[in-house]
Order: C-alpha cells, then sequence, then structure tokens
C-alpha cells in the first residue's frame, strides 16, 4: 500500500505548528522587573482628564508612581504600543477631527533617553484622518510596519504605514462596512469595535456591533492590506452586539464579549485557515440582575486557565475558569471593581494583578489574581485618573 502526501498538508501543518508556537511562547507571564504604563481617557463631555497618562510600576515590589500626563491630545480612547518600545498609538474617539465624518490616530515617540524613559514623557510625532468616525481601537502589527484601525461610527477599519521615525502615513488600506442588525436604536448601521492580529500576522478579526459580526480578514504586512478570509466572518446571535476579541494562549480557541447581550461567545479557531467555530454562549450577569447593562473588556490571563469579563452597569469583573480540552466558560465569581463603568481592564504583564478602569468614577483599582482559583481581592491600591479607559504595559527594565 502506498501512503501519498499532499504536500499542501505539509505547508498548513507548518502553519499551524508556526502559529502555536508563537502563542506558546507569549503565553508565558513575561519576567518581573519594571514598567511603564499608559492610560487612555476621554477628555471631553466635563472629564477631568487631558490626555494619556503615565505610571511607573515595580512587578518585583508592586510598587506604582504616578508620573502624570505623558501627552496632551484629545480622546486618547485606546492606545497601543509599538513592538520596538520606542512609540505608541493614539487614536482620537470624535467625530470630526480636523475634518468632517473622521476620527483620528496619533503617533507619539517614548524618548530613549534614560531620564526620560523613566518620566514616561510622549513626544507628538504627527497625526492621521482614521476616515472614519469615532475611531475606538488601534493596535499595531507584529512586525511593526502598520498600524490598524477600527472606526466605531464610521463602521469601518483602516490600515496606516509607520514611517522609520515612528510617524504615520497615508492609509494604505481603507474597509467600509456595510449593513445593519436587528436593534434599531444600537445597530442601525455597522460598528466596527475592534481589530486584533493573529499572532503569526496573517489574519485580522474585526468585531463589529453593529453587524453581530466576528469579520475575518487577510492581512498581508508586506503591502498592509486587508482582503476578506473565506469564510469572510464568523456569525454572532441577533442582537449581541459583538464588541471585543481575545484568543487563548494555545490558539485553538476565541472568545467574543457581545455588549448588548451580555455574552461570552467561545469559537474554536482553526489557526491554519482563520476559520472559527461557535462552540458556546454564556452570560456574565448573575441569574437575578435586572439592570441595564453593557458588556466591555475580554481577556485570558496568561495562563490560559482564566477568562475575565467586564459589566457596565452590574460594575464587575466576571471570572470564568477555562475548560483545557474544551475551551468552555464555567462562572468562578463575580467582582465588583470598587468604581462606576469599568469599560476596559488590563492583566499585568506578570499575571499577577488586574487593573480595572473604571470609567464614571474617575479611578483605576487593582486587585490581586489567585494564581490556583483566578479569584479576584483588591490591593487597596487605587489610582486616581479621569475617565480612564485603557491600560498598556511597556517593559523598561
Amino acid at each position: 500500500m502506498k501512503i501519498h502526501w499532499n504536500p499542501l498538508c505539509t505547508l498548513t501543518l507548518l502553519s499551524t505548528l508556526s502559529w502555536i508556537t508563537v502563542l506558546v511562547s507569549n503565553a508565558a507571564p513575561a519576567p518581573k522587573g519594571k514598567y511603564l504604563f499608559y492610560v487612555g481617557t476621554y477628555t471631553e463631555a466635563g472629564s477631568k482628564s487631558k490626555g494619556i497618562y503615565a505610571y511607573s510600576y515595580d512587578a518585583d515590589t508592586a510598587q506604582i508612581t504616578p508620573l502624570g500626563l505623558a501627552a496632551e491630545t484629545t480622546n486618547p480612547s485606546w492606545v497601543t504600543l509599538h513592538p520596538n518600545g520606542r512609540f505608541l498609538y493614539a487614536v482620537n474617539e470624535v467625530q470630526n477631527y480636523k475634518g468632517p465624518n473622521s476620527g483620528g490616530v496619533s503617533a507619539f515617540s517614548i524618548d530613549r533617553s534614560k531620564d526620560h524613559r523613566a518620566t514616561g514623557k510622549l513626544t507628538f510625532l504627527n497625526e492621521m484622518p482614521t476616515r472614519g468616525a469615532d475611531p475606538c481601537y488601534v493596535t499595531v502589527d507584529n512586525t511593526g510596519k502598520y498600524v490598524l484601525v477600527a472606526n466605531y461610527t464610521g463602521g469601518s477599519v483602516a490600515v496606516f504605514p509607520i514611517h522609520e521615525d515612528g510617524s504615520l502615513g497615508e492609509a494604505s488600506t481603507f474597509v467600509q462596512h456595510t449593513g445593519h442588525g436587528p436593534n434599531p436604536q444600537r445597530q442601525e448601521a455597522p460598528h466596527a469595535h475592534s481589530i486584533n492580529l493573529s499572532p503569526d500576522n496573517r489574519f485580522a478579526f474585526v468585531d463589529d456591533l453593529g453587524l453581530d459580526e466576528l469579520l475575518v480578514y487577510k492581512f498581508d504586512s508586506a503591502k498592509g492590506s486587508l482582503t476578506a478570509n473565506d469564510p469572510p466572518f464568523a456569525k454572532l446571535a441577533a442582537g449581541a452586539g459583538p464588541r471585543h476579541f481575545a484568543l487563548h494562549p494555545s490558539g485553538q480557541f476565541a472568545y467574543v464579549i457581545s455588549e448588548i447581550a451580555s455574552t461570552v461567545t467561545v469559537f474554536a479557531n482553526d489557526a491554519a485557515t482563520g476559520t472559527l467555530h461557535p462552540l458556546q454562549a454564556i452570560s456574565t450577569l448573575p441569574r437575578d440582575f435586572k439592570g441595564q447593562n453593557d458588556d466591555a473588556e475580554v481577556e485570558v490571563d496568561p495562563s490560559g486557565r482564566f477568562l475575565y469579563a467586564s459589566n457596565r452597569g452590574h460594575d464587575s469583573i466576571m471570572v470564568f475558569s477555562i475548560n483545557p480540552a474544551k475551551g468552555t466558560l464555567t462562572p468562578v465569581e463575580y467582582t465588583p471593581t470598587q468604581g462606576k463603568t469599568p469599560r476596559s481592564f488590563e492583566i499585568d504583564p506578570t499575571g499577577t494583578l488586574l487593573f480595572a478602569a473604571n470609567q464614571e468614577s474617575n479611578n483605576i483599582v487593582i486587585f490581586r489574581i489567585d494564581q490556583n482559583t483566578g479569584r479576584l481581592t483588591p490591593t487597596g491600591q487605587v489610582l486616581d485618573v479621569g475617565a480612564p479607559v485603557c491600560v498598556k504595559f511597556l517593559k523598561v527594565e
């Protein structure tokens, strides 16, 4: 009997193994040491914030020191860091930012000199119109050559080349979504809410709240282009309103938090093809909760054992345990965030602390993560910052 091996199978296997290797290497908690972290905020509508704020964080001692305003800019609601640690990018979440029906994306350099690195100060480089209103999410591809942005009100995504000095060029790709969902108040049009890249840089995943779709694009890092995958999206429940996306460190599972339905949907993920298959949808709320709630953030801890989801209204972080074989979720506990409207949160690079950004109570409350159970305990540390939205860490020592 002869066995024939298809070369395409070899390529698919190698691609899958490559992605899993990247994911496993990324899953290990970062070593302890010294970090900066930046906080993106809202600056309009009576906010006391003026832009992006910086803090120093010693992971060995858990000491946090406020460094003040790092850069003054309008509504930098989401920030991201370049892989080389020298640049920071922020969306300016407004409808008409130096042009009609367009927000902005701003580029900053992080001064490499020792003194300025310690202060976390940012130097403005340039800004580009995002070609859609209210950009709410920004990320940098793994090569460090492109910035990708999701425009919420505009219902679109765009890609911008990064110049050698960290500044941004004109958009290399712009994709306008079309359609609507069943909720006439919230889903009257497309609303791209996040854009994330696979660890191998081959796929971009876009949650569109207005379409109830997790769109999947093939990303070409040589051209900075996005083209629809086959299939082009994974569908969520009607009226769910998908918002943010997280991959499991194994690469086998993906998680989407839905703002309107207050659920997390679990998908099986085919890393080689970018194809997603739904496995489970589970509520982030207690069964007896009757009030208004909008889900916000979702994140898997570095060990891959626990998933966290934030509730705005219930004002809590929901903790789930993850079945290692199936990827499915089991509720562990609801932890009050000790503030109002936890728009986002971030697990620190060592996997030991969770920083909950309470937008409407103007604070960031810090919780310790139990490494065995995933449960959260307040550390007593509370940071005073106006309308915080996101937190991003940068290792400095």
